[in-house]
């Protein structure tokens, strides 16, 4: 079984909602929410790797593990780089980078890319869901992932390209989650490759990766989970789960 740990990036200085990992939901923080889910998952040890003693310290209050980090970062993949080194873990065979503003990422999703991840041993890996909307497809804040071939429960196609505006309509396209599954030395290699031009205009970091030649596969997720990147986005989610509890 291959050794997996879960990193959660997480800042307050948020370019569109300053603060957003603290605020709250139930009466618990963002980033404490998306840990429970991590933990909840039950595959491995969870950290949240943040340059904010606020964040440090909402986390280890509400059981949850923090590594604090430089603030000189400009990329999460960079954050939870030197997260890992400072753990200084041994035979971990994947990283996997959960986003710090999903509070409802779907326990089952992580799973299904846990397993698959065993099983073909990729390079990167990541998730991605059905387009239920075709609204979506033209909506430059939903980051869409093109495939080389259509995904279902059992396969694990390559990703082509990452997009904010869908070029091709007939593509395998697909609503990227911002989920990855990388090997130590692969994520070690992507944080030395310089920015493209590509990833700075779109605001993508996983273009990097492609860019240079790393292979990136991805797992279908059944339910796509809400981010929060405006307050209009944590008003909207927060009554959703506070009906639902």
């Amino acid at each position: 079984m291959s050794k997996t740990i879960i990193l959660i990036p997480s800042r307050l200085s948020a370019t569109r909602l300053p603060g957003k990992p603290l605020l709250k939901i139930n009466g618990i923080s963002i980033i404490s929410h998306v840990v429970k889910k991590a933990k909840e998952a039950d595959i491995a040890d969870v950290y949240v790797a943040t340059e904010d003693k606020e964040i440090a310290n909402d986390v280890n209050l509400n059981g949850g593990k923090a590594i604090l980090t430089s603030n000189q970062h400009k990329t999460g993949s960079d954050r939870i780089f030197e997260c890992f080194e400072k753990l200084n873990l041994i035979n971990i065979d994947y990283i996997i980078n959960l986003q710090g503003d999903e509070p409802n990422i779907e326990i089952k999703d992580l799973k299904h890319l846990k397993k698959l991840i065993e099983v073909s041993k990729p390079e990167m890996a990541t998730l991605a869901s059905e387009i239920d909307d075709k609204s979506k497809l033209i909506n430059e804040n939903i980051v869409k992932v093109i495939t080389d071939n259509k995904i279902n429960d059992k396969n694990f196609p390559v990703a082509l390209d990452f997009q904010r505006k869908v070029n091709d309509f007939n593509a395998n396209i697909y609503h990227h989650l911002g989920v990855y599954a990388y090997k130590p030395d692969i994520l070690k290699r992507i944080i030395k490759y310089k920015q493209t031009n590509n990833e700075i205009q779109n605001r993508l970091e996983q273009l990097r990766a492609l860019e240079n030649g790393i292979k990136i596969n991805v797992a279908l997720a059944k339910f796509c989970p809400i981010g929060i990147d405006t307050m209009e986005d944590y008003i909207a989610l927060k009554k959703k789960l506070e009906y639902k509890s």
